[in-house]
């Protein structure tokens, strides 16, 4: 493609219609999607950013069937959260869609159509997991087992979430039926499959050679080891009855796989908003002067790398992706952000806890943002990002810059003397920071950009605290002029730079400045600081002062961590379902345990393994050693003296050569840490199996 490209195409992943945006989906995603999106326009670019909701696949299905409403019920609700949500955050799309309305439906269908028709798929009846008690095929979410890979015994029947694996159903040990719980059969069914494996060579060339320098290393890494392992056909179509009918002979009762309905999606909302700006869509997709970039999490990097890439190569019209910047995973409190555990910061819920303050939000997420590895978002650091920077240092600047403006000037930009050499070296310096900036967004390292957008900030700081111009204006009025000019330029330079990154900031600026509009003829904004000789101009009023930021208080980051705890006790709650009891046992059965209180007196670990202590208890008949699988769980100091339950009459068995001789009984808690059974420990609930 041209090193100038013409126009951009920007997709921010397509959010999943199961539950609202929370802000892992923000830093991974749309955050730096939409600096991205921002910072292109104010160069001038012909940039289309479009997003739309997911609203097809099996998770939808299973939410419906829970709460006993239809799917379309489910994705209108998700849908109206996340686009109200998306709109009072400020994400400039210029077009939300949904992957349910007609125009993406009929664009998906030609898609699929023209694809089978020009034989670029392989048609396969396959053995495929049947749940007889629901009369129905399982597709991949609808079927749990345990990973072949690393044992996770809740993978999903398209990958497991616990090593990342990408697997099919018939792949997982012990599968089981997410609908009714039966164990599934294998029965026969028809399906259509591109294969991925024809294009290797293909990949290998076009991404492994020619992007080996330019995609971020975390991407680049997880597509070649996809590569090197082999690909494989893989089904694009399901037997389901919520998404897109198979539109050719053939496919009744089957609809497309969403991953291969899905980015598809981008196109039709491309059409959507093409269509009401009276523009042609066809140049933002297939002309090779356009450049088009992928913004997923690391979860997708698979299908936006090779499948979609793939499907896009085999229509054969279609351009490239330029680049797919992926993230990694944003933690929250050290623990991994969970949509059904609602373990999560939720967009409209934060909204609506700290109105006013969005750009908070986008500056932290950037800042902390998980660029190339997981990073974790607390509280704590939220509210000393806003206090000690964007308060402290950005609002500090602005603030007394409007306030002395107005004090000395009623308001009115002054007429600068002679610059003296540290004049003119911070206005050098304030010039160079957009092509800095710019230099840190086109790598797609906005973490580092931002970071230059607050150097920024800190220039005026510095050079308001060195030149003090409170104190020489009982000296030198005519050198505080100057002064106060200069900082004025700063000011007026960051309400232009900070607007990708923090627009709601960025606009009140601008306002409390006066200077809404302010451009030159054929000069993008963006290179404006550079270029123009004044962005506030001698005799340019500006209106009074404004606190950009508000410090925030440690209540309102106490109820924000009381929320949290309230959610981690309901998942207790939610997690404390009891195993089914077992058979019957008759009294008899029962009077053959002999049940001891015991006093464990010593405890090591058994040489050479992970799990085992080797203890030596008091059982008050004698003192006797028993050999536990419990040493990821306790250390053998913190144990001795303990009181324990023990079952003194069990056959005694040798592990690793060492003789043990009763059992000491344990449960878990709800975080699956291991207790000694005790009914008063912390942390066992009523139900809890003794084992």
């Amino acid at each position: 493609m041209s090193k100038n490209p013409q126009r951009f195409t920007i997709t921010a992943a397509l959010p999943y219609t199961n539950g609202p945006i929370h802000i892992g989906h923000l830093a991974g995603v749309y955050v730096p999607a939409d600096i991205y999106s921002r910072f292109l326009r104010m160069q001038g670019h012909d940039v289309a950013f479009v997003c739309g909701s997911d609203e097809h696949g099996v998770p939808i299905t299973i939410k419906a069937k829970k709460e006993g409403v239809s799917p379309q019920d489910v994705v209108d609700k998700y849908n109206s959260i996340i686009k109200k949500s998306f709109e009072e955050f400020g994400v400039s799309f210029d077009n939300y869609s949904r992957t349910s309305g007609k125009t993406h439906h009929d664009t998906a269908s030609a898609f699929f159509k023209k694809m089978y028709e020009d034989g670029k798929f392989i048609e396969e009846s396959t053995e495929q997991l049947y749940d007889a008690e629901a009369n129905q095929f399982l597709a991949d979410r609808f079927v749990t087992g345990t990973c072949p890979k690393c044992g996770n015994e809740e993978a999903y029947g398209d990958q497991c979430e616990s090593c990342g694996t990408s697997l099919n159903a018939t792949d997982l040990i012990n599968p089981k039926s997410a609908i009714t719980g039966a164990v599934p059969t294998l029965k026969e069914t028809k399906h259509w499959f591109l294969p991925l494996d024809q294009y290797e060579d293909w990949l290998k060339e076009w991404i492994l050679k020619g992007h080996k320098a330019d995609w971020k290393s975390n991407v680049y890494g997880q597509v070649k080891s996809w590569i090197d392992d082999g690909l494989r056909a893989r089904a694009v179509t399901r037997d389901l009855d919520w998404g897109i009918p198979v539109p050719v002979e053939g496919g009744d009762g089957k609809v497309l796989y969403v991953w291969f309905d899905a980015p598809i999606g981008y196109i039709s909302s491309t059409k959507e908003w093409a269509e009401r700006e009276g523009k042609d869509w066809e140049p933002y997709w297939k002309d090779e002067n356009t450049k088009l970039v992928h913004f997923i999490g690391k979860d997708n990097i698979v299908f936006h790398c090779i499948i979609f890439p793939v499907m896009l190569k085999a229509h054969g019209n279609y351009i490239l992706p330029e680049n797919v910047p992926a993230n990694e995973f944003l933690n929250l409190e050290g623990k991994k952000l969970s949509t059904s555990k609602n373990w999560a910061v939720w967009l409209h819920e934060y909204l609506e806890d700290f109105p006013g303050q969005q750009d908070v939000l986008r500056y932290v997420l950037t800042a902390n943002a998980p660029e190339t590895k997981d990073n974790d978002f607390t509280w704590k650091d939220f509210q000393a990002r806003n206090n000690n920077e964007l308060v402290a240092i950005f609002g500090n600047f602005i603030n007394r810059v409007i306030v002395l403006t107005n004090k000395y000037y009623d308001g009115i930009v002054p007429e600068p003397g002679n610059y003296t050499e540290v004049d003119e070296r911070t206005i050098a310096e304030l010039k160079a920071y957009p092509a800095v900036i710019a230099s840190s967004i086109e790598k797609y390292r906005f973490r580092e950009a931002q970071g230059e957008l607050m150097n920024l900030a800190r220039l005026g700081n510095k050079y308001l605290a060195d030149e003090e111009p409170w104190k020489q204006i009982k000296t030198d009025e005519e050198r505080v002029k100057t002064i106060m000019y200069v900082a004025l330029q700063i000011a007026s330079a960051l309400s232009i730079i900070s607007e990708p990154f923090l627009p709601f900031t960025s606009e009140k600026l601008k306002r409390m400045l006066n200077q809404s509009g302010e451009s030159m003829e054929n000069t993008p904004d963006w290179d404006i600081i550079g270029t123009k000789e004044a962005l506030l101009p001698a005799g340019h009023k500006v209106g009074k002062a404004e606190l950009l930021f508000s410090k925030i208080e440690d209540e309102q980051m106490e109820k924000q961590l009381e929320k949290l705890q309230a959610t981690k006790a309901a998942n207790e709650m939610e997690n404390q379902k009891a195993e089914p009891q077992k058979d019957i046992a008759t009294f008899e059965d029962f009077t053959k345990m002999d049940l001891r209180v015991g006093t464990i007196v010593e405890a090591e670990k058994m040489p050479k393994t992970k799990k085992l202590l080797v203890l030596k208890v008091d059982t008050g008949i004698d003192q006797r050693t028993i050999v536990s699988g419990i040493a990821e769980h306790f250390k053998p100091e913190d144990i001795i003296g303990k009181k324990v339950t023990v079952l003194v009459n069990l056959a005694p068995r040798k592990l690793r050569g060492v003789e043990s001789e009763g059992m000491i009984l344990m449960t878990e808690n709800a975080e699956g840490k291991l207790v000694f059974v005790n009914p008063d420990e912390d942390g066992v609930k009523s139900g809890a199996t003794i084992n």
